[in-house]
């Protein structure tokens, strides 16, 4: 059996920097409170009358830089696995949309609809492919386009305040180095709590005619809805087990920990998580300050930044963990090869 390794990392951000004082403009708020509950302090948000991004274009742009330091050609990958829950259309998905932006092969590719656990349960996916010999070479891309479809306004600020747009990408390599590489990943689900981070309509359940007919000028069904106390009491404790979990499974402990890299859901749940592992600063890297909750890019991109500025290298023990709509949750632990 093969192991699969990071070869190369790659990140996109769209220029448009909105900070929490530029969000005075359509809801009442101020950075002191937007900072308090969320550690955020700018998101970026595509511009639509200056940029052509959209959620694939990123995804393709992150994909791009990740293949260049892997140091390998569109020609070389051998599949896709796209991450998001905001697609470019309701159908077909978006990686298809890559495959036809980077002139590829006709390979395949598959869209993994897990929201903030997206790029996990994405990384998982094309490790069993490639640990099982299909694969050799695979592109997992997390992308998301929030800021079009988010309720600017007061009533909407609880969750607009805290998603921005993005997209991270990885090249998963076969490796026959069985003492690093992806070393095992954990995947979980509780789907009775759906409903408590959700956007529920339109959707199969609630079409757009019946929305239109309603015409109910108090229907938020087609705005996110985050029952924001409740996740953050579950997020911790997933959160937690999920790295527990992946830690026992290696024979590893939390001191063997180089890099913990947190889905940047809230940067309260990120200190709450470094304080109950014990873990210092250099051991936890976090830029929802900078660019907000980015749902599936945000663990690619802060992977590609932590790589960037030297944080990650050969040997270390690099901790993957999410949490999201679903719920669901996972971790990956990662000896850096």
């Amino acid at each position: 059996m093969y192991r699969s390794k990071i070869s190369g990392v790659g990140k996109y951000l769209p220029e448009n920097v909105v900070t929490n004082n530029d969000l005075k403009q359509w809801m009442e708020t101020t950075d002191e409170w937007i900072q308090e509950r969320t550690g955020i302090k700018e998101r970026r948000w595509i511009d639509t009358e200056t940029s052509d991004d959209t959620t694939s274009i990123m995804g393709a742009k992150a994909a791009k830089q990740a293949m260049e330091r892997a140091g390998i050609s569109k020609d070389d990958i051998d599949f896709i696995v796209f991450a998001t829950l905001s697609p470019d259309m309701y159908f077909p998905g978006g990686g298809v949309r890559v495959q036809e932006l980077l002139e590829m092969d006709t390979i395949g590719a598959l869209d993994v609809r897990n929201q903030c656990s997206g790029f996990i349960y994405g990384l998982s996916v094309a490790d069993q492919f490639i640990k099982t010999g299909m694969y050799k070479n695979i592109l997992v891309i997390g992308s998301e386009n929030h800021s079009g479809g988010l309720e600017r306004s007061t009533r909407g600020r609880g969750v607009t305040v805290i998603f921005g747009d993005g997209a991270g990408a990885v090249v998963l390599s076969r490796s026959e180095d069985e003492s690093t590489g992806i070393l095992s990943t954990h995947l979980h689900s509780e789907g009775k709590y759906a409903k408590e981070l959700a956007l529920e309509g339109p959707s199969t359940g609630r079409w757009v005619d019946a929305i239109m007919e309603e015409n109910d000028p108090d229907d938020t069904s087609y705005y996110p809805y985050m029952n924001g106390q409740f996740v953050f009491k579950h997020a911790v404790v997933r959160f937690s087990e999920a790295i527990v979990e992946g830690l026992m499974t290696n024979h590893l402990n939390k001191e063997d920990i180089d890099m913990l890299i947190p889905h940047q859901a809230n940067l309260r749940i990120s200190q709450f998580i470094q304080k109950k592992f014990r873990l210092s600063d250099e051991q936890v890297y976090n830029n929802i300050q900078r660019y907000g909750n980015t749902t599936a890019a945000s663990i690619p991109i802060a992977l590609a930044e932590a790589w960037e500025e030297g944080k990650i290298n050969k040997g270390d023990c690099v901790v993957l963990a999410a949490f999201g709509s679903g719920f669901t949750w996972g971790s990956a632990i990662i000896k850096w090869a």
